[in-house]
């Protein structure tokens, strides 16, 4: 985040408590309520278990998803985990922030009939929640293969990559620049979708498994060279995620009170005290997708008067879901579409407005909104690591990979954020850290696929 947001808060209209404890602790708590056995039952036998399941293709880490909701109208919860947990390490997580209402639910037969569709990301939460996944004995180590793989962040690509390499015995070694692990979990996440620490505990869970060492703080490039890891390990995975908020390339971006929503949310995941976070009464947010949601919706419940999202074109082209963006209404936030900002309105070096000119009707005349807090959410960008005389082949600003998610260089793979052809999603980034696994496998121990 820009430091002078924290710098000398008491210097700006945004310093001091705006709300009780009691309020945050109730603004931020679990946005979810979690099914109990006997709704999670009758919610079960809703499911039709359809062979060659819509809402099982639609899922990107292929989950048995009748198999597993099966499981749950048996009350069997350990094979229901099980089930879940065998292809995605992480569907804990993905159970709570996963857009199932786009994915798997999207696709479930029963859309459109009376109850709408299977209420699937609650049954995984449901069968995730009932097993302690740290003592649970899902996986066990295979021989030690005496293989040793590098992986550059612990992030959920880097995380899933790491489980399936240790389950196939290979011994993990993972780089990872902040002081915690998670990646978009613990940093990125809206705090609402992930309470009660849960990213930490998903992390405990995958170590669990033994055979994966990480060392938190520790930044490639800087701290230790890319060559290193080619020399002392037998192949490199990279899931280093997208680090560099684009810019809105406006005079005046410079200007207090101007913050890229990703750093906003990566402090207010961290913070201690969330009255001591600074928050405009007049918020602008610039973005249609998820970030730009999460951000609105966390500054409103932060105290925020007035927050208005600006998207430059209509409602159906905003990569946040119908239904994330009726939540968002139903917050508090205004959504304002085909708007695209053209100027910044800044006095004595703080932001006070937003031009904005209409992009569905030609030569309109612009407009401008009252802002002292304007949040950048218009995607990221691939942050290059250090990578000494290496150049990955790239598309569309990311690096290029294939099927098996290899890149342009022998013995390294990449995947999550940081890979073209990604939908920016927790759960395709656990699939691609899956798939890299396999393929490492195969390449180490000279097995066909």
């Amino acid at each position: 985040m820009t430091d002078s947001i924290f710098k000398n808060p008491g210097q700006t209209a945004f310093a001091g408590h705006r709300l009780s404890a009691v309020d945050y602790q109730q603004n931020f708590a679990d946005i979810q309520t979690p099914l109990d056995i006997h709704s999670a039952v009758v919610e079960a036998d809703r499911c039709y278990y359809c062979y060659d399941a819509p809402c099982q293709t639609a899922c990107p880490t292929s989950i048995d998803v009748p198999g597993f909701i099966r499981m749950i109208g048996q009350k069997n919860d350990l094979g229901a985990a099980s089930k879940i947990l065998t292809e995605n390490i992480m569907g804990g997580t993905c159970a709570r922030a996963c857009p199932v209402e786009t994915l798997c639910e999207h696709a479930c037969v029963r859309q459109g009939e009376e109850g709408g569709p299977v209420q699937i990301g609650l049954l995984q939460r449901f069968a995730t929640d009932q097993v302690n996944l740290s003592e649970a004995k899902f996986f066990t180590r295979d021989t030690p293969t005496g293989y040793r793989v590098a992986i550059i962040g612990a992030g959920p690509a880097g995380l899933s990559c790491a489980h399936r390499l240790a389950v196939l015995g290979h011994e993990v070694f993972i780089y990872e620049a902040q002081q915690k692990s998670g990646g978009l979990n613990e940093y990125g996440l809206a705090a609402y979708k992930m309470a009660d620490d849960y990213a930490q505990r998903e992390v405990e869970a995958i170590l669990s498994i033994g055979g994966i060492n990480i060392k938190n703080g520790v930044k490639v490039g800087e701290d230790i060279s890319f060559a290193e890891l080619q020399t002392n390990y037998d192949a490199v995975f990279m899931g280093v995620g997208l680090g560099s908020s684009n810019a809105l390339r406006l005079d005046g971006e410079q200007a207090e009170g101007i913050i890229s929503a990703v750093d906003y949310i990566h402090h207010l995941r961290q913070a201690e005290d969330l009255g001591e976070l600074p928050v405009g009464q007049d918020v602008v947010v610039i973005g249609g997708g998820m970030t730009a949601i999460d951000i609105a919706i966390q500054i409103k419940r932060l105290g925020a008067a007035n927050v208005t999202m600006a998207y430059r074109r209509g409602k159906e082209n905003m990569s946040a879901s119908l239904e994330e963006q009726e939540f968002a209404l139903n917050e508090g936030v205004r959504i304002v579409h085909w708007a695209q900002p053209v100027g910044l309105q800044t006095n004595k070096g703080f932001i006070t407005g937003v031009e904005f000119k209409a992009t569905n009707t030609p030569d309109s005349d612009s407009y401008t909104m009252a802002a002292d807090m304007v949040f950048k959410a218009i995607g990221q960008s691939l942050t290059p690591i250090v990578t000494g005389d290496i150049e990955f082949a790239q598309s569309h600003g990311k690096i290029a990979v294939d099927a098996e998610r290899r890149t342009s260089h022998m013995g390294i793979w990449a995947g999550g954020d940081c890979v073209a052809g990604g939908d920016d999603l927790a759960v395709t980034a656990v699939q691609d850290g899956k798939l890299a696994a396999l393929s490492i496998h195969n390449t180490l121990t000279q097995q066909q696929i």
